[in-house]
């Protein structure tokens, strides 16, 4: 008789014979027991883990000539020893067809299964197609099987085996009973090795046969093969009571599959925990000069990376080293633990993403010796790399908005005349009522001030804070709204460019993201006064105005636009605030910040410098949304919101030239801050005078 191999040899005769597959193989006893047969069966899973071996075997039991619970066959077990079940074994039943869909997967072989479906068996109780990789089978062969596996005779049963069952159309898994098979595990495996070599008189080392349930990969057949492989190259015992038998040792085991110990990528890893790149290339130098493939050794470097990630995810350590997340030997378990004591979870996540970007690779570079080498390196330098967990927590965490630190206005005694009552209430009419004041002061922290002498008081004193506007990109002046004797008129020093966050009477933190500080200003009437910079310490007393000076009548009615412009500055505020809360609007925000905004009758028109290209980048319909809701919020539904571009003028304003004697004209004189203009091409945009008498 011709020679057979392990794997056909060895095949499954029975239920009890298969391993690894008991949630298959006692279903089907149970339902061969209590006569529940389905008309279909689709039975998938990996390769060589016995589809097909269960198909034939359940195709025996049904067609064996034996009934269940006879002397000859007390099981659902099939007897063996009918013509059927003979016949079955050997490959020539007539009413079992075994159909190889990878070659047979056109519509004409299913319409000729068709035709002769309809046909009662010749001799058996069922008439049996067993379709092997019925993945393959085309759609149209499938749409033709439709009608006939939906409602096929009481005589026809079909077996799918594939090992690809998302192939197969919903229409056909809907109506056969699908049975997922399970890959084999390593315990199952190495003991039906065990068993074959001591029916086969083989002489096998533990660590050889561990090695071949390993190649396996879950695939008893795939194990079978290698074994087969190796006693045919495995020399024999040339004396003794063992003279002639095959001696099977993990070394030759190993060249034979041309891989490489384990012990090999230990070292290199133990390598690469103490940084030696070094060390790590005389190693891949020793294996690549040796013969071995730069892809089959990433390839196994993969796997073994792999290994030590399940070690360290399941806590395996040295001493206990038993999982079943890990499926090789309990000596490949410990080395595997060893390894992984070196390294964290995620070094080790990163280590296996290199080496399976380098073993792909491989399949398309000319020098794969050079990029073996080079992703061995890669690993050398994870270790030299900062964690970016690590590089975040090593940042200054930004400040909760409540506890920023708000610096306390500088303040300025302005000496004034008796205002009219009419001036005052006219200009009182853009400080914000007492509940609005109040609704924000979840964001406002109160700064205690500094108590400093206080000069003898008069009626015709108002305080009158300065208004400083500190941002990395730009800083404004004081806004100041005063009136003056009909001789000095309305002209000022400086421009009133009032932030349209600011609140009068409102102290605004500043904000993490633009670095802004806002102190707003109480409204005061009182002379022409140059803005001066001073310490917060140290007021700063002004000379006395004439007593004589009138305040003229152009002024004693309020301005028609003053209650318009404070709700558009109030819009103006929460509609930032609303930006800078949505924190993925910081630019919009801090671009609005320096808009003008204008409330007429249905329609906000916003002034911006920017062009009409960089507006309808900024302003996005997201930012749009936001500002339309918090209009609706304040009240204005149905306003219309008006963006108007920059004029070239708008853009080309710069710094205006300080005044002659000023603060700030002293600084630009000084010769460091002329080389630090040099140096860094920079300007000075604002000046604080902080020296002390």
């Amino acid at each position: 008789m011709a020679y057979q191999v392990l794997a056909r040899k060895y095949r499954p005769l029975r239920f009890s014979d298969v391993v690894g597959q008991d949630h298959v193989t006692r279903t089907l006893q149970n339902a061969l027991e209590q006569q529940r047969i389905a008309h279909g069966y689709i039975f998938s899973g990996h390769r060589g883990i016995g589809k097909t071996t269960i198909a034939r075997i359940l195709a025996s039991a049904l067609n064996c000539q034996n009934a269940i619970g006879s002397a000859v066959r007390p099981t659902p077990e099939p007897c063996l020893q009918c013509d059927s079940c003979r016949e079955i074994r050997q490959g020539n039943a007539v009413d079992v067809i075994e159909i190889d869909a990878a070659t047979n997967r056109g519509i004409d072989e299913i319409r000729e299964l068709r035709d002769a479906a309809r046909y009662r068996p010749s001799r058996d109780l069922y008439k049996i197609y067993i379709l092997d990789e019925a993945h393959q089978i085309t759609d149209a062969a499938f749409n033709a099987l439709l009608k006939t596996l939906e409602e096929p005779p009481d005589h026809i049963i079909f077996m799918l085996a594939t090992t690809e069952p998302e192939n197969i159309p919903a229409t056909i898994r809907s109506r056969c009973q699908h049975f997922s098979f399970h890959a084999v595990k390593l315990d199952d495996i190495l003991g039906q090795l065990q068993k074959i070599a001591t029916d086969e008189n083989v002489l096998a080392d533990p660590a050889a046969l561990d090695l071949l349930a390993e190649a396996g990969d879950g695939s008893m057949r795939d194990a079978l093969s290698i074994m087969d492989q190796a006693i045919a190259s495995a020399p024999t015992v040339p004396e003794g009571p063992d003279k002639g038998k095959p001696q099977l040792s993990s070394n030759e085991i190993r060249d034979l599959m041309g891989s490489v110990p384990n012990t090999v990528f230990e070292e290199i890893l133990e390598y690469v925990a103490r940084n030696e790149a070094a060390g790590v290339l005389l190693t891949a130098n020793r294996l690549l000069d040796s013969g071995n493939s730069p892809a089959q050794l990433a390839r196994q470097f993969v796997r073994y990376l792999r290994n030590c990630v399940l070690a360290k995810i399941a806590g395996l350590t040295p001493e206990s080293a038993d999982t079943e997340l890990l499926q090789i030997s309990p000596d490949e378990r410990r080395r595997a633990a060893r390894t992984a004591v070196l390294f964290t979870e995620e070094e080790l996540t990163r280590f296996m993403q290199v080496m399976l970007r380098t073993f792909d690779d491989l399949g398309s570079r000319q020098e794969q010796r050079f990029h073996l080498e080079l992703g061995m390196l890669k690993l050398v330098h994870l270790q030299r790399l900062l964690p970016m967990e690590q590089f975040l927590a090593q940042l200054p965490r930004p400040t909760n908005q409540s506890a920023r630190t708000i610096p306390p206005p500088r303040t300025a005694v302005v000496p004034a005349p008796q205002p009219q009552r009419a001036v005052l209430d006219a200009m009182t009419a853009v400080t914000p009522p007492p509940a609005q004041v109040e609704s924000r002061s979840a964001r406002t922290t109160p700064v205690p001030q500094t108590k400093t002498p206080e000069p003898p008081t008069r009626a015709d004193e108002v305080q009158v804070p300065e208004v400083t506007i500190a941002s990395p990109f730009h800083t404004h002046s004081a806004a100041r709204v005063q009136s003056s004797s009909s001789t000095q008129g309305a002209a000022t020093d400086e421009p009133s460019n009032m932030s349209p966050l600011a609140e009068p009477g409102v102290s605004t933190p500043p904000d993490a993201s633009t670095g802004l500080n806002f102190h707003l200003p109480q409204v005061s009437v009182g002379p022409q006064v140059p803005p001066v910079h001073a310490s917060a310490q140290e007021p700063i007393v002004l000379p006395e105005a004439d007593p004589e000076a009138t305040v003229p009548a152009s002024s004693a009615e309020a301005p028609p636009s003053a209650p318009r412009a404070a709700e558009a500055a109030e819009l103006q505020a929460a509609a930032v605030e609303a930006l800078f809360a949505a924190k993925s609007h910081n630019a919009a925000a801090e671009q609005l910040e320096e808009t003008t905004w204008t409330l007429g009758d249905g329609e906000l028109r916003i002034q911006t410098s920017l062009s009409r290209q960089m507006m309808a980048t900024i302003f996005r319909p997201d930012v749009e949304a936001i500002l339309k809701g918090t209009l609706r919020s304040k009240g204005f539904t149905g306003t219309k919101v008006t963006f108007l571009a920059g004029t070239p003028e708008q853009k080309q304003t710069g710094p205006k030239k300080p005044r002659t004697g000023s603060a700030q004209a002293k600084a630009l004189e000084h010769p460091t801050v002329q080389a630090a203009q040099r140096l860094f091409n920079a300007e000075v945009t604002n000046v604080f005078d902080l020296r002390r008498d």
